[in-house]
């Protein structure tokens, strides 16, 4: 298959300080047309590894939210379709070929939703949710990410289809539970934030009772405790997480000097 007889294809990725996975993320990208990378200050080697590899680098330290860096990284590509994939993900060979298929012969107006697994502690979780699907895969023209501070989303045009495409994105989102707790407060404050800008409020009550209803989903009913240790560790660890976000917005209303 020849690039001449297939559509074009660009991957976007946001990164911060990601010189660890970045290589062999890039490294899985060798077929793409074009990289567009937009960077968000990193003070590591993110940029150089980005820019030895081929990819168009970009700076916005500002940071707007996941949903906005997104909309630019994009709005820098110039291909047919985009890729859209995490600095810390990996595109297995199978999951390329399919990509290629479909680029071969692209359907009109489809988003791809793409099967990710995720290594965490020392295995890659095949229960617990975080065995996901997620659009990863589209038409540039046809749509692109929406405005979330975090958790942010393709948005899904009307009349649009989708499809999943077999083989997986590898995900080696946390490296040590240190990594795992700063991402973790990052994302309650972006959580925090966005819900503080809406007018929204919190308590403590609440922040116990999802945080339960985290723990119970992940790994009851989500079948976490098939992940062994590994399953029970990352639904504890959720459901702290899912608490903190409750009580950091519980507590910019109640105490005067956070709230300055």
């Amino acid at each position: 298959m020849s690039q001449a007889q297939r559509a074009t294809i660009s991957a976007i990725i946001i990164t911060k300080n990601e010189e660890q996975i970045l290589p062999e993320c890039l490294s899985s990208l060798d077929w793409v047309d074009e990289i567009i990378v937009v960077d968000s200050g990193s003070a590591d080697n993110t940029v150089a590894i980005a820019e030895a590899a081929g990819a168009k680098v970009f700076v916005n330290a500002e940071w707007p939210g996941f949903g906005k860096q997104k909309q630019l990284a994009q709005s820098h590509a110039t291909k047919d379709w985009v890729l859209a994939i995490d600095a810390d993900e990996v595109i297995t060979e199978e999951l390329k070929i399919n990509i290629l298929d479909v680029l071969a012969n692209p359907p009109q107006k489809t988003l791809f939703i793409l099967r990710r697994t995720t290594w965490v502690f020392g295995r890659f979780l095949k229960h617990s949710g975080w065995y996901d699907k997620i659009v990863r895969l589209y038409p540039r023209e046809l749509t692109g990410y929406n405005d979330a501070l975090v958790h942010e989303k393709i948005i899904e045009p009307e009349g649009s289809t989708k499809q999943t495409l077999n083989g997986d994105m590898l995900h080696y989102s946390y490296r040590d539970l240190h990594q795992y707790l700063v991402k973790s407060a990052f994302y309650a404050k972006s959580w925090a934030d966005g819900r503080q800008a809406r007018g929204k409020k919190s308590s403590i009550s609440q922040g116990i009772l999802h945080a339960l209803g985290c723990f119970l989903k992940m790994y009851v009913l989500k079948r976490g405790f098939l992940d062994g240790k590994q399953g029970f560790l990352i639904a504890v660890l959720s459901a702290h997480s899912t608490f903190v976000k409750y009580a950091d917005l519980w507590i910019r209303a109640n105490d005067s000097r956070a709230a300055k």
